[in-house]
């Protein structure tokens, strides 16, 4: 009986062998490139339209609201270049924008005046790492970090009267997982990227929770 176990899981790890890629094959094709979309979910949950309006204040008072928010999400491009078949160094550029209208109302909520085409975007140029820690024929396991700059610019101003400003940006993968087909494979990633001046001035939060994204090894 042990032996017949023995023997099925040597046959078993044979045919697992068999089937698995080489993880030396990936040094074959050291560069990777992908492009990719990001989410804005977390900014379209907490910074989406406002719903109060003031009505305690006299008919002559104004107050300007932002209004029709439209995101953007994220448009992204990323080059690896692997170093080991665990791990890979090279750079990411991500873009992303909102949009919104002006509206000032009255104290009574009223609307006077709407002023639309106003935006902000954020760049980001950061230089970033991955750790792959499995490895098949169809399917890897990786987690990533990345650390640069973010420039967020656009109609608004600082306290300055800025429209172009500049932080430290930073971005995790948690967990990543990438499904191949011969040189091409699509990944879907979870983890988060942030960009901020300081504690009063933050660019981005807990954005681009989830990233899919279509590349190619050469």
């Amino acid at each position: 009986m042990k032996r017949g176990l023995y023997i099925l899981v040597c046959v078993c790890c044979v045919c697992m062998g068999m089937k698995a890629e080489n993880k030396w094959d990936y040094l074959v094709n050291r560069n990777e490139i992908r492009i990719g979309w990001g989410d804005q979910l977390f900014e379209s949950l907490v910074w989406h339209n406002p719903t109060s309006i003031v009505t305690t204040m006299p008919l002559s008072y104004k107050e300007v609201y932002h209004e029709d928010y439209h995101y953007d999400q994220h448009i992204w491009i990323e080059y690896q270049w692997r170093f080991k078949h665990w791990f890979s160094l090279g750079g990411m550029f991500d873009m992303s924008e909102v949009h919104w209208a002006d509206v000032t109302r009255n104290g009574a909520g009223v609307e006077i005046e709407r002023s639309p085409g106003h935006y902000f975007y954020n760049l980001v140029f950061m230089p970033t790492i991955r750790f792959t820690y499995f490895f098949h024929e169809n399917v890897n396991l990786y987690s990533g970090l990345g650390f640069g700059i973010g420039i967020n610019g656009g109609t608004e101003t600082d306290g300055w009267g800025r429209h172009t400003d500049v932080g430290a940006a930073i971005q995790f993968t948690v967990f990543g997982v990438s499904a191949n087909y011969k040189r091409w494979f699509c990944t879907v990633d979870f983890g988060g990227l942030y960009s901020l001046k300081n504690t009063n001035t933050i660019f981005m939060a807990s954005s681009r929770i989830i990233n899919v994204g279509l590349g190619a090894r050469f």
